[in-house]
């Protein structure tokens, strides 16, 4: 039995997936998972071997899910290579095949190696810069991790450095309270570089663990967003000398190849080290979270599946291919 084959086999799950998570997560993918099996019964309707036919009608359908065309010609020519070894390959293997192939790719990248929201035990405070244009979940996405990482037991502390809005400065105040973790905040117009400073301080002074540095969503202008961003990063290194440990882009996957190019712009702009992507529940859109990992090769550390409080999680690569295959 293959590596791919026993992980996706009954015997071999996760036992650090809590059951409740996989059915959120199960439910969450629910609409990408049923339209991406209907379009593939379709590709192979009437076929009984993986031919040309078929193989076309698949890179439609990985293409149409959202998957990008770079990722999915790279699957295309794993799946020839193994039609061309085996001979002859049979349409009921193709599920199984694109299983493995997918879960691969996936795990050339860093994802999915934790389970739990944790973080290292030689780095405190461990600063995570948050970055990503208005509307993707940014606010939302700092909260629940805000939440996650409290209930893990870590000492957290949020700051709102997007200064160029009211209402992310007040929405950050709600999950503060909502979370009951402290908030360094300045008026809106302020340095954002100014409110990092002050939330680092603030940080050690409470010997907190976990920093969150939400930033401005704006990409207008490429140059002043990384000037900006620069500045942000320069000015926490005054108080802790390797921060940011993670700057985190948040990304919302029901825009599809939107994510794409917002990826693009901001990987670009800045040094990105891991990705979240929100927003995949209520979204047939899931194929892009494979399409991100593979051509950004950047990890995808966290998923959004849920509107839940608790529905942000950490991302695990074979669960997710289980549940977009299941």
């Amino acid at each position: 039995m293959s590596f791919f084959k026993r992980i996706f086999s009954s015997e071999k799950k996760d036992p650090s997936i809590s059951e409740q998570a996989k059915q959120t997560l199960d439910k969450g993918l629910e609409q990408t998972k049923t339209s991406f099996l209907s379009k593939l019964t379709k590709a192979v309707a009437g076929k009984s071997k993986v031919d040309d036919e078929v193989l076309d009608n698949l890179e439609e359908v990985l293409v149409t899910s959202d998957v990008g065309v770079a990722t999915t010609l790279k699957i295309i020519k794993r799946i020839e290579e193994r039609v061309s070894n085996d001979k002859y390959m049979g349409t009921e293997e193709l599920n199984l095949i694109l299983r493995e192939e997918i879960a691969g790719l996936l795990s050339e990248t860093k994802s999915g190696e934790e389970t739990e929201f944790t973080i290292p035990t030689n780095k405190k405070p461990y600063v995570i810069m948050i970055v990503g244009v208005n509307g993707v979940g940014k606010t939302t996405t700092i909260g629940k991790l805000a939440y996650q990482f409290k209930k893990a037991g870590y000492n957290v502390v949020l700051g709102a450095a997007d200064t160029f809005r009211a209402a992310a400065i007040d929405q950050l105040q709600i999950w503060a309270d909502r979370v009951g973790v402290p908030i360094v905040k300045q008026q809106m117009g302020s340095d954002p570089a100014s409110v990092a400073f002050d939330t680092l301080q603030s940080a050690v002074t409470q010997n907190a663990d976990v920093v969150i540095i939400d930033t401005a969503g704006r990409l207008h202008n490429k140059v002043n967003l990384m000037n900006e961003l620069t500045k942000v990063k320069r000015v926490m290194q005054k108080v802790v000398e390797d921060a940011p440990n993670d700057v985190l882009l948040v990304l919302d996957g029901s825009t599809g190849q939107n994510a794409f190019e917002q990826a693009t712009q901001f990987t670009a702009a800045t040094e990105v080290s891991c990705l979240a992507v929100t927003k995949l529940d209520g979204t047939a859109k899931g194929g892009v979270v494979i399409g991100i990992s593979d051509q950004f090769q950047i990890p995808v550390k966290y998923i959004g599946v849920g509107e839940g409080i608790e529905d942000l999680q950490v991302f695990n690569k074979f669960e997710f291919v289980d549940s977009f295959f299941k």
